[in-house]
């Protein structure tokens, strides 16, 4: 399995939906950064489940960090996150051992590995997340001694629109810090909606996660394919449930002309600025100065409670599958920190990559 990333920081996440634990493995931190343990659980507990609103699988998600640290500190060592599975009940995957789940990784799975942890997902599931905003914790705390900041909301839910972020003037003060993570508390009452309905019908329902990463220098980034596009979307697809990444204008900016889309340069006291932000923060895969703006779209929930087509893979024949378990009637709502954490992950590498020999505070 390829279950890391990252060039000068090197992210490793580990551990199975069931498994005893799950966590991740940080290598080529700077050392000297202060890391607040309670600010880092505060993270985590955005990631967590939410009443009525996500799956019935309560896990505290409390992080152990086990070595990397010292006097709470980062000392350059390997900085290694567990995070133990509490709430788990295996019995409830027996029926896809060998019936998969349409749109998971059940069936590719089994083709490519035979023999594998079926029990929740496995190494597929959404379990794994936990260990991703664990990791992006950390690295969000070092950013923020730079001045940079990541936030993200909940853009969109089924029809349910929020406001989006102001692309050239978002500042932190903008990321929401309600228990639902919208910009709109009117919106975010509407999304709601969506996935109670969705829940009710026994069914699920997609959404878009729009985040945004303020204060990365100009000029960070590698043409051609090691660019801050490049990396963040190739990272975002790693999260399960992403089916799209757009930056800037995206997909829209190709309903426009040039002389619309085109982000018009600027100088204020001795800074340059761009009046838009079509481009969203990034000209030529390298940081233009201005907010890093991206959406990604996150597909329904597979896992739904109603009967499905699928086949028997020991006898090869049809069979109608109806799914147990815990799962979340939208995924979305959840995926706003760990959206936040592989942006936070992404753009350190790429900084560490452009300033190594201005990481180190060490004395």
């Amino acid at each position: 399995m390829s279950s890391d990333f990252g060039k000068n920081l090197k992210v490793s996440i580990f551990g199975q939906s069931h498994s005893e634990m799950i966590g991740a493995l940080l290598d080529g931190l700077p050392s000297g950064y202060p890391i607040d343990p309670g600010e880092l659980q505060a993270f985590m507990d955005r990631r967590r489940a939410k009443d009525g609103l996500s799956t019935a699988r309560r896990e505290a998600d409390r992080v152990r960090i086990v070595s990397g640290l010292f006097e709470g500190k980062t000392c350059g060592a390997p900085l290694a996150a567990l995070i133990e599975n509490e709430n788990v009940r295996s019995s409830d995957y027996d029926e896809i051992a060998f019936h998969p789940r349409p749109s998971h990784a059940d069936y590719t799975s089994f083709v490519k590995y035979r023999f594998r942890d079926y029990r929740g997902g496995g190494h597929f599931s959404g379990r794994l997340t936990a260990a991703i905003c664990a990791a992006g914790g950390v690295a969000k705390q070092i950013l923020k001694t730079r001045g940079i900041f990541v936030g993200a909301h909940v853009l969109q839910i089924g029809k349910a629109k929020d406001t989006p972020f102001d692309p050239v003037r978002v500042k932190k003060e903008d990321f929401p810090v309600s228990d639902f993570p919208a910009l709109s508390p009117s919106a975010a009452e509407r999304m709601k909606a969506e996935i109670l309905t969705a829940k009710s019908e026994c069914d699920s329902v997609g959404g878009i996660v729009e985040c945004a990463v303020l204060g990365v220098p100009a000029g960070v980034g590698e043409p051609m394919f090691g660019g801050v596009e490049n990396a963040l979307a190739a990272n975002l697809f790693g999260i399960p449930a992403v089916k799209g990444v757009e930056f800037g204008s995206g997909f829209a900016g190709a309903c426009l002309r040039g002389s619309e889309n085109n982000d018009a340069f600027y100088a204020e006291d001795g800074k340059i600025f761009t009046k838009t932000n079509n481009a969203g923060g990034s000209n030529g895969g390298i940081s233009n100065g201005m907010p890093v703006i991206f959406r990604v779209a996150i597909k329904p929930t597979a896992s739904v409670f109603l009967p499905q087509e699928t086949v028997d893979l020991k006898t090869g024949e049809n069979y109608s599958l109806l799914i147990r378990g815990r799962h979340d009637p939208c995924i979305a709502v959840r995926a706003v920190p760990v959206a936040e954490s592989v942006a936070a992950l992404t753009v350190l590498d790429l900084l560490l990559g452009a300033e190594k020999d201005k990481w180190n505070l060490g004395e």
